[in-house]
């Protein structure tokens, strides 16, 4: 600490800094509109924040944003609260328009994380997808015994590797599903750790440019404040 002038912590949902943080800034996600309430430590995040950006607004329903702008208030009304743009980012969108697709989602936030979809599915639909293929009938091995768990489930694979023999049995799935084209909404690029046999097009979320410019303008501001800019 010593030799630092600036200490940066980032983390999850699940996680919280373990030194308190002279600016604190929260994301909350409207696809999951109550979330930021009902999960610990989230919720101490949020009450916690000095900034809590809304992210994903040009994407979210706008009745799910004003749930969470209303939660955040009632437990943080002095927050400064940024309607956050997030941008959905590929390198080759044309390889989504017209094709049959399959969405492979972050394992996480889409089992015991409760959601239906994630930013895959965002993408194959702004893209114009001609439809989003249907994997169950195609898992094998603890794939299949994912989706009998999570029954919501329906038009996305959850990428679950958790050791070699389930990533050979998600690669198994991916490569027996009739479809046109892979799409991944998963942190992590899957080509590193497996092969498909169809072309695998990797989504990814960005800021916007207003956002950006609004974020750089508090930590500017904050940092002049304590003499560091």
């Amino acid at each position: 600490e010593k030799e630092a002038d600036v200490i940066i912590w980032d983390g999850g949902n699940n996680d919280f800094s373990f030194i308190k943080p002279d600016l604190l800034i929260t994301i909350a996600d409207p696809h999951r509109a109550g979330d930021e309430l009902a999960y610990y430590p989230g919720e101490m995040n949020v009450r916690s924040a000095n900034v809590i950006i809304i992210n994903k607004v040009n994407t979210a329903r706008k009745e799910d944003i004003e749930i969470v702008r209303k939660n955040v208030r009632a437990v943080n009304p002095t927050a400064q609260i940024i309607d956050g743009l997030s941008v959905i980012q590929t390198d080759d969108k044309k390889m989504i328009t017209g094709k049959r697709v399959l969405v492979i989602e972050d394992g996480p936030t889409v089992t015991h994380g409760g959601m239906r979809y994630g930013a895959g599915t965002v993408a194959a639909k702004e893209y114009g997808a001609k439809t989003l293929v249907d994997p169950r009938p195609f898992a094998v091995g603890s794939i299949s015994d994912t989706f009998d768990k999570y029954p919501h489930l329906t038009n996305v694979l959850p990428a679950m590797g958790y050791g070699k023999k389930q990533i050979q049995e998600l690669e198994r799935t991916i490569n027996n599903t009739d479809c046109d084209v892979v799409i991944s909404g998963t942190p992590i690029d899957l080509s590193r750790i497996l092969k498909t046999k169809k072309p695998l097009v990797r989504i990814r979320y960005g800021v916007g440019d207003t956002t950006a410019e609004e974020l750089k303008s508090i930590v500017n501001q904050f940092l002049r404040k304590k003499k560091l800019f």
